[in-house]
């Protein structure tokens, strides 16, 4: 009997990234080579994708071989005899030990029910339980985003599996590995519409790399074992095991050394770049006057390499809403954030220039806007670890599919055996970002003692030294958290960039803190995004976490509000999100939501007594809530309209005016 079921083929283009090549991250990694292909000196350039030769066939059973994980020890020791029989719940346990799996973030339910008695028998993996499914799989992927480790979710049979869906499209958009594994009806029920039974493999088929339905209890330890490879190698990814209450329950003996049987993808996985296209980017960037660095999410891992790289060349960096702290924001090189509702010297270097690097990242629309002026003056080089993304929505003129960290690796020494011959010299181009940023900078207005949100983080920012692990929903205050804080580093920043999910902040948080339980996590949320996962404030109490919660509270969605100002003429269509009775009131009074969980709170009103509220927050022990009540009519700017081009970029302007 077949023993899982995997994606097909699609006659039609999927929006969302191919199951094929999905950026880095660490767990079970691909070993790369370093040691750069040479090529003969009359070979000419080719700028297209850059692909491994294929080898030659072999006409012996192509097996995968997947690398140890680094976390597990050689010889791990079971709390079963290795001739003992044991339930399928118990292999899939210890199927999540051996890949060195300490947390995971599971609710149960009547299918899930054996694995749950299963990790109450582990000695080395602790359930974070969480208040809802989608919660759990949020928090799975703060964990995973903030240490970068592959987050683990598990989840019952019907109603609970299809809470993970947004969750798991959110991972695929962000490229988040993540195992998904949900309890099933037995098999004998599949198919009858039986009690709590969904398809989830059918579901989730277009929302997650890879999906399995396990049919034989003796397929748990090679499923496992590929799906965190497949979510962590390649272009990371959510990966979803639906696992039968029959098979739970089932005895068998595990053979854990199995073959895995995933020789297509990894013959897929891109080889180490080619050294002559290499040579051909410090070319490009060598004939540049005005290059421009545009770092993603994919460079989250590459980041050691991309500042030695910026050290070598001086070229100044913008990064996408995913790829901040990939480069130091406070370094004098940064422009900060490009695209909507980036920096306006952001947006004006990549305009003006005549090389864009693009470096791990998709050329999104909220980056690019009419993607026909976007970079229109510019050469562009294209690296990235999906072959799929590469000339999707803009062609590039030289194109390298591989690991960000493998070419910046290669790019570098090349760049450091040459030494001063290249004579690199942007200075002048450095001067004219520099008059930008003093034209142009981030600004906002105070009216009396009103709070403006962006001093609230510009405040945050300044009393956490840029080093606290940021969280957040979705909307002005996510894209408020991403200007006005200064990140240093990667993994500080948490959102949800591709599917813009509200509700993410709160337990994205829940899973930082777990996944460094020493560092300053803070959820800066709005009440739209903090009231959809609420209920998450019992599992923070119960875990004891110390998240700390600052919420910009302006009673509204507001970033929809700013759209209705904007180009609707301010009509209002149900973004008030207080008690249209009693307007003037705070509703809801987020004060009694902590209250109910026994969680210390605050409100704030007045900019005079917001530093002394933060500084509070962040000195008291455990988790904290401080309700910060800001005007909704501010709007986030610069904003580039949606499909606009830089010249349409709005500098100017609030609720307080009419459009």
């Amino acid at each position: 009997m077949a023993s899982a079921i995997s994606n097909p083929s699609l006659s039609k283009p999927s929006p969302f990234p191919s199951f094929d090549s999905l950026k880095p991250s660490c767990r079970t990694t691909l070993q790369i080579s370093t040691n750069y292909r040479k090529t003969t000196p009359h070979r000419p350039l080719q700028i297209t994708n850059t692909l491994s030769e294929p080898k030659p066939k072999s006409t012996a059973t192509k097996i995968a071989t997947v690398p140890k994980n680094p976390t597990t020890p050689e010889t791990f020791i079971s709390r079963f005899a290795p001739d003992e029989p044991r339930k399928g719940a118990d292999i899939l346990v210890e199927a999540l030990e051996r890949e060195g799996v300490t947390n995971v973030f599971a609710y149960p339910g009547g299918a899930s029910l054996e694995i749950h008695q299963a990790l109450t028998r582990s000695s080395t993996i602790r359930n974070v339980l969480p208040r809802h499914e989608q919660g759990g799989i949020f928090a799975a992927e703060g964990y995973a985003r903030a240490s970068g480790r592959t987050g683990v979710c598990i989840a019952t049979s019907g109603p609970g599996a299809t809470n993970l869906v947004s969750g798991l499209a959110d991972a695929l958009l962000d490229s988040v590995p993540i195992v998904a594994i949900t309890g099933q009806v037995p098999r004998r029920m599949i198919g009858t519409d039986a009690f709590q039974e969904t398809p989830i493999v059918e579901v989730t088929r277009s929302i997650t790399k890879h999906n399995y339905l396990v049919l034989d209890v003796e397929d748990i330890p090679r499923i496992v074992r590929e799906a965190f490879f497949l979510a962590s190698s390649g272009r990371p990814g959510p990966v979803l095991i639906d696992v039968p209450k029959d098979i739970q329950q089932q005895l068998a003996v595990p053979v854990w050394n199995q073959p895995i049987g995933l020789a297509g993808y990894v013959s897929r996985l891109p080889k180490s770049p080619l050294e002559i296209h290499l040579e051909q980017i410090i070319r490009f960037i060598s004939e540049a006057k005005k290059p421009v660095l545009y770092v993603g999410g994919g460079c989250l891992n590459s980041s050691e390499e991309l500042r030695r790289f910026v050290e070598l060349t001086g070229i100044p960096v913008a990064s996408t809403l995913m790829g901040l702290g990939a480069f130091p924001c406070p370094d004098e090189l940064s422009l900060h954030m490009l695209g909507m509702h980036g920096t306006v010297y952001a947006n004006y270097a990549v305009d003006k220039s005549d090389l864009l690097l693009a470096f791990g990242v998709r050329f999104d629309d909220r980056v690019t806007g009419k993607i026909e002026a976007f970079a229109s003056r510019a050469k562009i080089v294209h690296i990235d670890i999906d072959s799929a993304e590469i000339g999707k929505n803009k062609q590039p003129h030289l194109s390298i599919c591989a690991d960000i960290k493998v070419a910046l690796k290669g790019i570098n020494s090349l760049l450091e055996k040459k030494g001063t011959k290249l004579k690199l010299n942007f200075s002048a181009w450095r001067e004219e970002l520099k008059e930008q940023k003093i034209k142009y900078p981030l600004s906002f207005k105070t009216f009396g003692e009103a709070i403006p949100p962006q001093y609230a983080i510009k405040v945050l920012d300044e009393l956490t030294n840029g080093n606290a692990v940021i969280s957040t929903g979705v909307g002005q205050h996510q894209m408020w958290a991403a200007q006005w804080y200064k990140y240093k580093g990667p993994r500080q920043w948490l959102t949800s960039g591709g599917l813009g999910a509200m509700g993410f902040g709160l337990p994205a948080a829940i899973g930082a803190a777990v996944a460094k339980p020493d560092a300053i996590v803070v959820d800066i949320d709005g009440d739209g995004s903090f009231i959809m996962n609420v209920q998450e404030l019992a599992t923070i109490r119960v875990e004891n976490l110390p998240v700390k919660i600052m919420l910009l509270n302006n009673q509204h969605l507001g970033m929809v509000v700013q759209w209705e100002d904007r180009f609707y003429k301010a009509n209002r269509a149900h973004t008030f999100l207080g008690n249209p009775s009693k307007e003037s009131q705070i509703f809801p009074d987020m004060l009694k939501f902590a209250e109910a969980c026994d969680i210390p709170s605050a409100r704030v009103t007045k900019k005079g007594e917001l530093r002394e509220a933060i500084q509070k927050m962040l000195e008291t022990p455990g988790p904290y809530l401080l309700d910060v009540i800001v005007p909704h009519q501010e709007h986030v700017l610069p904003m580039i309209p949606s499909g606009g081009a830089f010249k349409d970029v709005i500098t100017e302007g609030d609720g307080r005016s009419t459009y």
